[in-house]
């Protein structure tokens, strides 16, 4: 892995800036590894929690398909040339601050 940028440094900072470099991507690496971590129980509770509650997991069935025939409608329109901007995500209805809109 060479860098023309490192050829004025002396050995010793080429080396400061190698193993700074491991240990930046170390860190990321385990950071990474923890966020997958952390996803993976988020999914198993979520899906615990779903396989508990029929009647919950119908609810968010029929926000989600809500939501996608809404992102459909939109991106047909703005396909016809409306350029007004549509309402709030459905979630977003439920839970403010979710979306990005």
């Amino acid at each position: 892995m060479y860098n023309s940028e490192y050829d004025d440094l002396s050995f010793e900072e080429q080396l400061h800036l190698t193993e700074s470099l491991i240990r930046r991507r170390h860190n990321q690496q385990i950071s990474l590894r923890r966020n997958a971590q952390l996803l993976q129980q988020e999914l198993s509770f979520e899906a615990e929690l779903l396989e508990d509650n029929p009647e919950l997991a119908q609810t968010i069935h029929s926000l989600n398909m809500q939501e996608i025939q809404a992102q459909q409608q939109g991106l047909f329109g703005a396909m016809q040339g409306d350029s007004t901007p549509k309402g709030q995500s459905v979630w977003n209805k439920f839970f403010p601050g979710l979306g990005g809109k």
